[in-house]
């Protein structure tokens, strides 16, 4: 079971750099991970995958 939907708004906890889910893996031996498409803290376009554990929905 997903914890965030595609298309959803999350924030990465440790930068709080905010962006949405273009993606997700679901993985028998590893947590769910996410693609994350966001404005890194530097200005750049940035996409990631992310671990379920290293983001936040925001508000």
């Amino acid at each position: 079971m997903f914890k965030f939907e595609l298309n959803t708004g999350v924030r990465i906890a440790a930068s709080k750099e905010a962006g949405q889910v273009i993606g997700r893996a679901e993985y028998t031996t590893a947590e769910n991970g996410y693609l994350v498409r966001y404005q890194a803290a530097d200005g750049r376009a940035a996409q990631e995958w992310w671990g379920e554990s290293a983001l936040e929905a925001t508000e």
